[in-house]
């Protein structure tokens, strides 16, 4: 297989009152700058962690260096990841003065055999792990976002408004993977864990498929939605038609997201149902396409 596609995305919950151009380009350039990779036979997983370290370092999206404090003035950060050909994976949770969750997640993959750390001791692993960190949290991060008017249409402005990244690849082997790093909901309680860092809640890959979900975490972590799109692929579904019924699960319990999802032949998928979904992919065919609030294509 000589094949290779990658989809990523800056968090669902756009909303047409605000310019996403420098977002935009953005996503652009990291598809631009992972194209080679995967040409030259880049493993999935690496490409994966890669684009969305780009993604955390930009502080463009509510990610890494774009994240929030918690409402006791905290960074808490969290991030997950999935290499769909073994089926391994790691995740940190509430991690708290290094400037890369997703590159301790994929610490704890490789280094411990453990999935998911959480708070101190993610920390503590961190630290030994040589992660890099940071000095001065109120001069370093950016909010991304704040004050947006981000929330879905019918709740309270500071309700469960949201922001992640995301991406999903598959290699020229034919190997999946996923990657997705969160600051979180704004305005949450100390110690709040959404989906992110669930293995199967907010990402998920395997033979078949690779997920990476962005929205109101709670509504993701009660419907396991990232292994139910990989489930009901692996059950014979259309990957565009499991991963749309997965979304509207979520919509008709009141919750509010969307996810990004690849499959072993290249296909792609990306429903939402916020106003907008920030993305960006290449496909199969070499096409690289960019969108916020309309539909690939």
């Amino acid at each position: 297989m000589s094949r290779y596609a990658l989809i990523l995305h800056g968090g669902a919950g756009a909303r047409r009152s605000r310019d996403y151009s420098a977002e935009v380009v953005h996503m652009r350039e990291v598809v631009e700058a992972m194209r080679p990779r995967l040409a030259q036979g880049a493993p999935a997983l690496d490409v994966a962690v890669q684009t969305v370290e780009r993604l955390e370092a930009s502080g463009l999206y509510v990610a890494g260096r774009g994240a929030s404090p918690n409402t006791d003035g905290v960074y808490e950060l969290d991030a997950g990841l999935m290499d769909g050909a073994s089926g391994r994976a790691g995740a940190v949770a509430a991690l708290v003065g290094f400037q890369s969750p997703v590159r301790a997640a994929r610490a704890v993959m490789d280094r411990t055999p453990h999935v998911l750390l959480v708070g101190d001791g993610a920390a503590r692993f961190a630290a030994e792990a040589g992660l890099e960190r940071i000095d001065d949290p109120e001069a370093w991060f950016t909010r991304a976002g704040q004050g947006e008017d981000n929330h879905p249409p019918g709740v309270t402005a500071g309700a469960l408004q949201h922001g992640t990244v995301g991406c999903c690849v598959l290699d020229r082997d034919g190997r999946l993977a996923a990657a997705t790093s969160t600051g979180g909901v704004f305005g949450k309680l100390p110690g709040r864990v959404g989906d992110t860092p669930l293995i199967a809640a907010g990402t998920w890959a395997d033979g078949r498929v690779a997920v990476s979900c962005t929205g109101q975490g709670e509504y993701f972590i009660r419907t396991a939605a990232a292994a139910r799109v990989g489930f009901e692929v692996e059950a014979g579904r259309a990957l565009a038609e499991a991963a749309a019924g997965v979304i509207a699960r979520i919509g008709a319990m009141g919750g509010d997201g969307g996810l990004i999802a690849l499959d072993r032949d290249g296909n792609l998928a990306d429903p939402f149902n916020s106003q907008g979904m920030k993305r960006a992919w290449l496909g199969v065919d070499g096409e690289v396409g960019v969108e916020v609030f309309g539909t690939r294509g």
